[in-house]
């Protein structure tokens, strides 16, 4: 892949605006575990598609499966859909609006270890509020914009030529 190529990706990328969140699952960074109320911390939360959750866990003594309804409610932890277990510090990404379950197997789904979370649709975005501003203050923030503008452009087109020339020589 070319130095042109990367370059077009990297302005695509920052042109292209995905809100997502990362959610650490019970509220800190190794709470997958016995004795958290997930299902009190999931009502205090909400899930947009394209969101993150983060598992933090001894993966010596828990796992995480994704499993159906069923599997859930009864902590049925053999047929599961997805076994998200990787290395203790686990992250699970919603892409579907839809609700998704989890359960920690080994008998610690019964101790309560066991997460049910709705995905909602991404938000549209908002639409950017015009503000009543004075003449005065317009002429500074014109003056201001042109020289954010200008700088911006300058900066770009160095970051462009030092690229290209490392590149191209």
């Amino acid at each position: 892949m070319g130095i042109r190529t990367i370059w077009v990706l990297l302005m695509m990328m920052m042109m292209i605006e995905v809100e997502s969140s990362l959610h650490r699952v019970g509220g800190g960074k190794y709470n997958w575990k016995p004795d958290v109320n997930f299902s009190d911390w999931a009502n205090h939360q909400r899930f947009y598609s394209g969101d993150w959750l983060y598992f933090g866990f001894d993966r010596t003594r828990h796992n995480i499966l994704q499993v159906n309804k069923s599997s859930y409610d009864q902590c049925i932890d053999n047929d599961f859909i997805f076994n998200v277990t990787r290395g203790g510090r686990d992250v699970f990404q919603l892409l579907q609006p839809m609700p998704y379950y989890f359960i920690c197997g080994r008998g610690y789904c019964l101790k309560g270890m066991k997460l049910a979370v709705n995905v909602l649709p991404q938000p549209p975005p908002s639409t950017p509020t015009i503000p009543i501003i004075s003449a005065s203050t317009a002429n500074t923030l014109m003056e201001s914009n042109a020289f954010t503008a200008i700088a911006t452009t300058i900066i770009t087109a160095l970051i462009f030529k030092a690229l290209y020339f490392d590149y191209a020589m």
